[in-house]
This record gives C-alpha cells, structure tokens and sequence, in this order.
C-alpha cells in the first residue's frame, strides 16, 4: 500500500519528531504527550502555530510507522521541512520528550539514535542537548 504524503511545515515537522519519540516504544504516556503540548505551547518557534494540527501530524507519524518504509518517509518528510539551523532544536525537543517521563525506553533511546544519525547532529552537540534534557527532567 502507497500512502499520500502531506507536506509539512517546518513546526509540523518539530512536532512530527517529538510524536516519533514518544510513539517509539509503542506506549503513549501521559507525560510525554503533556511535554508535546507544552513545547507548542511555550515555545518561541511555535509562536504562530495551529496547534490543531498536532492531530494530524500524530496521526501521519503512526501511519508511516505502519510502513515498509516508514521511516525513511518520516525523516524525508522532516529534512525537507526543517531549516538546517533547525536541526538542533528538533534534536533537542526530541530528548525533552524522552525525558519527559524520567526515564529512557529502548525504543526511544533507538529514535533518538536515529534522529541524530538522519539530522547529523554532532555526538558533542547531542551529548549536550541530551544532558540538558536529564537535567530538566530530574525529580527528588
């Protein structure tokens, strides 16, 4: 089966990557999608989006996991979406969303690997991101 892909918006393409994180492990916890909610609402880059959309987006990144290809898609669609100067930031919502719920599965921990492999973040780079995200998330 050959599916239709939408195109995306860069923020679309954001939210694709944190729905990526949190559907990776096939478990949808309330923590991670609160993380999601909470990026689009607060964040700076998402100050004009429709966050009606993130629906939508959730429901495009599930039937591309049903894919042969899938993933590939996805990522296709995200790189042609993203600015390169977005990279991090999606590296880095990505992480928060994996935090989210104070421990690391390992599907998530497989997305996040990809996500820095088909974004080419730099180990550096995502050390640090990845470390922020721990930091962030602790609790007592």
């Amino acid at each position: 089966m050959t599916i239709e892909l939408p195109s995306f918006s860069p923020c679309d393409a954001l939210v694709a990557v944190m729905v990526a994180v949190s559907a990776s492990d096939q478990t949808y916890r309330t923590s991670e999608l609160v993380a999601i909610q909470r990026s689009v609402d607060h964040y700076p880059v998402f100050a004009k989006y429709d966050d009606e959309r993130i629906r939508a987006i959730s429901q495009t990144v599930m039937t591309l996991f049903e894919e042969e290809d899938g993933l590939d898609a996805l990522f296709g669609l995200i790189r042609d979406a993203l600015p390169e100067k977005l990279y991090e930031t999606a590296y880095a919502l990505a992480c928060d969303v994996g935090a989210a719920d104070g421990r690391l599965y390992e599907g998530e921990v497989a997305m996040l690997a990809e996500i820095r492999h088909q974004l080419n973040i730099p180990r550096l780079h995502a050390a640090a991101i990845e470390l922020s995200a721990q930091v962030r998330h602790r609790v007592l």
